[in-house]
């Protein structure tokens, strides 16, 4: 974050220490090496990353009371490599974690290295300007920890599926007399800038679960049975969940636009443009994985609404 952004999130936070005392002790973050400036920090990131610079003091605490601080804690410990954290967090989820990948995958030795591969990331093997990357870095708590786990085992099945159709030879392809698209046509002039930046802000706030849901239903095409068995949830749970987020998006886009200016009968109005002429990447935007810790929007896993 920016200077101002850092002063922005602070000024959020003032007055409320007791709370953050509070929520630091419900999330026996100190037990697994979390000091309470650093639990503080964590509160702080989340904030900035859901509220706007003009959140009240009411708003912050709303936010931080609804979070799964016991799960957020645990989280980023274990990504602070907390030895502690990780004990607790093999103990609650490893078997689990194979429960799941066998029931993506289907296959006992498939479901072993997917799991694997997940342990890897979570535990973060490689290193960014010398400090490790862990998935987990990037739960935020607005969900819970197994909800997230099955999403983040979800999506990387589905992008090793997509790596491997990648390194699939054009001849094979040719063979299978697959049709090959051509270049995408340049979008069309005249579309209102600031569509385009609220509608990718939007997009850019959405929790990783929802990116999944969205990405698989609209850009992979599958149907909404597909989606609940991936995830392990009816096909109602995923039916609703889809209507929620068209309508949430709906309402942050707008949000958006009055940011920018406008006023609530043209942001309606501006809405009616078609999407293939926006300058946004939606399948980038959707599939993406979001830096450090910087996940949007509301995280509300698909268990939490069976």
């Amino acid at each position: 974050m920016t200077r101002p952004e850092i002063q922005s999130v602070a000024t959020m936070f003032t007055g409320l220490h007791t709370l953050v005392s509070q929520l630091y002790q419900k999330s026996l973050a100190q037990e697994l090496g979390l000091t309470h400036e650093q639990f503080a920090s964590i509160l702080q990131e989340i904030a900035a990353k859901y509220l706007p610079s003009s959140a009240t003091r009411d708003d912050v605490r709303e936010l931080c009371e609804g979070l799964r601080v016991e799960e957020l804690a645990l989280a980023r410990a274990c990504a602070a490599g907390q030895d502690r954290a990780w004990e607790v967090f093999l103990t609650r989820y490893r078997e689990r974690l194979y429960d799941i990948a066998g029931y993506i995958t289907k296959e006992s030795s498939s479901a072993r290295e997917l799991a694997d591969s997940i342990y890897a990331a979570l535990y973060g093997t490689t290193t960014r300007d010398g400090l490790r990357v862990s998935k987990l870095s990037s739960y935020t708590g607005r969900g819970s920890l197994e909800g997230w786990l099955r999403t983040v085992m979800a999506q990387e099945h589905v992008n090793r599926y997509r790596r491997h159709r990648r390194v699939v030879s054009l001849d094979e392809e040719v063979e299978a007399g697959h049709q090959f698209a051509s270049p995408e046509a340049e979008p069309l002039p005249g579309v209102d800038p600031r569509v385009e930046g609220a509608t990718d802000e939007a997009l850019a706030a959405i929790a990783s679960e929802d990116r999944f849901i969205l990405a698989s239903y609209f850009l992979d095409g599958q149907t909404l049975a597909q989606i609940a068995r991936t995830l392990g949830v009816h096909e109602s749970t995923i039916s609703r969940k889809l209507d929620k987020l068209a309508k949430s998006l709906r309402k942050q886009i707008l949000a958006a636009l009055s940011r920018r200016g406008m006023g609530r009968r043209e942001a309606q109005e501006s809405l009616q443009v078609d999407v293939r002429d926006l300058r946004v990447n939606i399948r980038s935007r959707l599939t993406q994985e979001k830096p450090g810790a910087a996940f949007n929007k509301k995280k509300a896993d698909a268990e939490a609404e069976t």
